[in-house]
């Protein structure tokens, strides 16, 4: 064999040998590349059901959530009609008080009125006056008196329903901060 026929065989072992090596390097490189992408797509589908199922579970608490508050929304308008009936029928009490107050008072102012007109003598004009004044100064004060306790009552009637909803949510969200 000659010297040339050697070294072209020489070469051709190399290249060949250099061949099957490159393939299976390459192969095994795609198989473990193969593997990895395998292992990766596992991965992300595992992370990606994960993810669905909290975002379902955190979408139910939402939704929870936001039935509470519209369900407790709905709870403070109820209180608030509640304490507007209470305030207007209490203003209706506190105006017939007062409507009743000034007809006494008229009646009296009138009653007066005709006394003085049949009086005879000064000293019986100021008894008149006098005993009108008092009895206008007592009948103030009595009556306001009256008017000032009727006012707290129907104030403390009024914003109890409003009071009892703001324990409420003081009670139902003081363990969310």
């Amino acid at each position: 064999m000659t010297a040339r026929a050697k070294t072209t065989e020489t070469t051709e072992n190399t290249v060949e040998q250099a061949t099957r090596e490159t393939q299976e390097y390459v192969s095994k490189g795609f198989e473990k590349t193969l593997a990895t992408m395998k292992d990766g797509m596992e991965n992300a589908t595992k992370g990606f059901e994960s993810s669905q199922a909290k975002m379902k579970e955190n979408f139910a608490k939402a939704m929870k959530t936001t039935e509470d508050m519209i369900a407790f929304g709905q709870g403070n308008v109820e209180a608030f009609v509640k304490a507007g009936q209470i305030f207007a029928s209490g203003m209706q009490d506190l105006q017939k008080q007062v409507a009743a107050t000034t007809q006494a008072t008229v009646e009296e102012s009138v009653a007066t009125a005709k006394a003085l007109s049949g009086v005879k003598s000064v000293k019986d004009v100021v008894d008149l006056q006098t005993g009108f004044a008092r009895s206008q100064m007592e009948r103030a004060m009595a009556e306001t008196s009256k008017f000032t306790d009727a006012s707290l009552k129907l104030a403390g009637q009024a914003v109890a329903p409003r009071a009892a909803r703001f324990w409420r949510a003081v009670e139902k969200f003081s363990g969310s901060f």
